[in-house]
């Protein structure tokens, strides 16, 4: 059977060790559009060793920078999941801090199934990576929502509905993230270098105008634009960021996020302005100290 759920959820973990340094976290931060100002001392620290701050979604990608060396990714390791990779898309993504992430350091990270879930034509798979430090403390735990096209309806638990409604009032805030026509290009050497993000014939092969901005780099251009425009430019602030992914961006067009605070939830929604709002990201929350 394509997805048998018993062996994917029982699997073992598989685990690796990653290692990072500040140069690696500069690099990420460029990648989503820090330091365009460089006088200003809020975007200095981004990206200047004297006082860096490292944003959440740096554990995104810790581990895969310059400093690792020219290695190939490891691909996906789904037990029990016999689908066709070419059919799957990264739905949605989630990352809880436990500690701040240092500058540099070293982390082991465990990578499993934790649910997979039937949607009747799709399954998604959530693919969860926990980090601990060289003590065993815990820094950060992920998930990724992996959407498996056509490979629903094998008789599984639905998962959660998770309602996409923002408040009934106007939002709180709307911080406005312009990208550069090359960010891409800076964002994939942070980890992912698939060409869909640079090459504009494999681009157009794959049905798109010209090369997309990264989803995670989206992810992390909105975690940025809420550090700095509600929680005075304190990274160590946010304990939780969820989202799901819900259309494409091209790099030099504009992320507009909009705000909705109650207590310690931040409820958003991303679009994109030069596209008449068309969403970019959806069912977001992030939940701050």
């Amino acid at each position: 059977m394509p997805i048998d759920t018993d062996v994917a959820l029982s699997a073992a973990p598989t685990v690796r060790d990653a290692s990072w340094t500040e140069r690696d976290v500069i690099l990420y931060h460029l990648g989503l559009g820090a330091g365009v100002d460089s006088l200003d001392p809020a975007e200095l620290r981004w990206v200047y060793e004297k006082d860096l701050r490292v944003l959440p979604t740096f554990a995104m990608v810790a581990g895969q920078g310059v400093s690792a060396g020219a290695v190939t990714p490891a691909g996906l390791s789904l037990p029990g999941i016999d689908i066709d990779l070419r059919r799957i898309l990264h739905g949605g993504q989630s990352v809880t801090v436990h500690a701040p992430i240092p500058v540099s350091g070293s982390a082991t990270i465990s990578s499993r199934i934790a649910d997979v879930w039937d949607k009747g034509k799709a399954a998604v798979i959530v693919l969860e990576q926990s980090a601990v430090d060289a003590d065993g403390n815990p820094l950060w735990t992920s998930a990724m929502q992996i959407w498996a096209r056509g490979e629903g309806g094998f008789g599984g638990d639905a998962g959660p509905d998770v309602s996409n409604a923002v408040p009934e009032r106007d939002a709180d805030k709307t911080l406005a993230s312009p990208t550069s026509t090359q960010q891409a290009l800076v964002y994939r050497l942070s980890a992912d270098m698939n060409p869909l993000h640079a090459d504009p014939g494999f681009a157009k092969a794959a049905g798109f105008d010209r090369p997309i901005l990264h989803g995670l780099a989206s992810y992390g251009v909105v975690c940025k634009a809420v550090v700095d425009g509600v929680l005075d430019g304190d990274p160590t602030r946010v304990r939780s960021f969820s989202v799901r992914f819900a259309g494409t961006l091209y790099p030099g067009e504009t992320i507009e996020t909009a705000v909705w605070r109650d207590d310690d939830t931040l409820t958003l929604l991303a679009t994109c302005p030069e596209r008449d709002g068309q969403p970019v990201l959806t069912h977001a929350t992030m939940e701050i100290r």
